[in-house]
């Protein structure tokens, strides 16, 4: 097919050869199969922020690095040329993240190159070497359910002890891979220290992880596990090697009523922000 204008940057620099197919559009960006030599692999092309339906949540951007002090004040005042930068920091956000978990070995798409708000990265497929399936138009055995929950939970872990949180993972940005799951769209992937809502963005994933295969295998849903993780992660216990029971026991102590309506509130302007990404 004819290379889109946003992709015809990449073959003028022979970054890509010829572009395939349209693999997916979505509310966030528009992906296309591409050859590269004797490879096949993706290009996310990433749309402006006047064209999508999901903002960036002052959740999310909390901390965010910027290359100077002139693009922070811009980006705070919300100028043009603020817009601009923050624009290109949630683009980079994915990037910076995907080269962060491919090192610590969590299993994310390979990132190859980053030109022009078009991210070029491995296809994740499937058994027949076809795109693969996002885990939502799959149905599971409960064994099946039971083997794929415990290993993203492996992933969830990773990504924590690389000092990330995903931040919107659930069963629509996880692909089945022939050799099991592969995590995917992380343009509002947190710094798991540096954040103040990291924790309940982990606790949030990890529940949907828990709701999704808890279809397949209702024991799961008594599980929980992601208490069980940050509190690790907290008391700086915490390795890819830990062993993981699903059962949490909430301290004792005293409630603090306002932190927990803060809490309730936070979570309502996620689950709103949710919504709006998934396009319910």
């Amino acid at each position: 097919m004819k290379a889109p204008p946003r992709l015809q940057a990449l073959v003028d620099e022979g970054l890509i050869d010829t572009v395939v197919r349209q693999l997916m559009s979505g509310k966030e960006a528009m992906v296309y199969v591409v050859r590269c030599g004797d490879d096949t692999r993706c290009a996310k092309i990433y749309k402006d922020a006047t064209q999508r339906s999901f903002r960036q949540a002052v959740d999310y951007t909390e901390n965010r690095r910027v290359k100077n002090s002139r693009q922070a004040r811009a980006m705070a005042k919300g100028t043009r040329f603020g817009r601009q930068a923050a624009e290109a920091a949630w683009q980079s956000a994915e990037v910076d993240a995907l080269y962060r978990l491919a090192a610590a070995g969590v299993r994310v798409p390979t990132p190859y190159n980053f030109h022009e708000g078009v991210l070029l990265m491995e296809l994740v497929t499937d058994a027949h070497g076809d795109a693969a399936p996002r885990l939502n138009d799959v149905v599971f055995s409960p064994e099946d359910a039971r083997r794929h929950h415990a290993s993203l939970l492996v992933e969830v872990v990773r990504m924590l002890a690389a000092g990330v949180v995903h931040g919107d993972l659930s069963e629509f940005n996880i692909l089945l891979a022939a050799d099991g799951p592969v995590v995917i769209d992380l343009p509002q992937a947190v710094d798991a220290a540096g954040n103040n809502h990291a924790g309940r963005m982990l606790l949030r994933d990890v529940d949907n992880l828990r709701q999704f295969f808890g279809q397949f295998a209702p024991e799961l849903l008594a599980t929980r596990y992601g208490e069980e993780i940050w509190s690790l992660y907290q008391r700086g216990t915490l390795t890819p090697q830990t062993p993981l029971t699903g059962r949490f026991d909430r301290p004792d102590g005293p409630v603090d009523l306002q932190g927990v309506l803060r809490e309730v509130d936070d979570a309502r302007a996620e689950e709103a922000a949710r919504v709006l990404r998934m396009g319910a």
